[in-house]
């Protein structure tokens, strides 16, 4: 259920990086939830046009997205995840935009069900 996107402006890294990258946010994201990694997505997008602050310089949005209420898990997880990316990818973490959104278990589908 819960999910990690990331969306860069950086030219793509190679593959083992990415799949790295990957298996390290889910793993931390699983953490700082307190939610089997069993159910965590994992998505990478690189190469997307971008703009923050009026320039094309590397630049990178994240989507966390989650059944339930991350509410004060949030800043913890704003310091780690920028953190991450600045380490992995390059990206400075005042470049670096999180979006955490939390959904009622009805709005979230899997299996051909829902959590709610």
């Amino acid at each position: 259920m819960p999910l990690i996107k990331v969306q860069t402006s950086i030219e793509a890294p190679d593959k083992s990086q990415v799949e790295s990258l990957l298996k390290d946010l889910s793993s931390s994201l699983s953490q700082h939830l307190g939610k089997p990694e069993s159910y965590i997505m994992t998505a990478f997008e690189a190469e997307v046009p971008m703009t923050f602050a009026g320039t094309t310089d590397p630049v990178c949005y994240i989507e966390i997205k989650s059944v339930g209420t991350m509410g004060a898990k949030t800043e913890a997880m704003s310091q780690a995840f920028c953190s991450q990316i600045e380490d992995s990818l390059g990206v400075p973490k005042n470049r670096t935009y999180i979006e955490f959104a939390d959904a009622a278990g009805a709005m979230w589908g899997w299996n051909g069900t829902t959590f709610g």
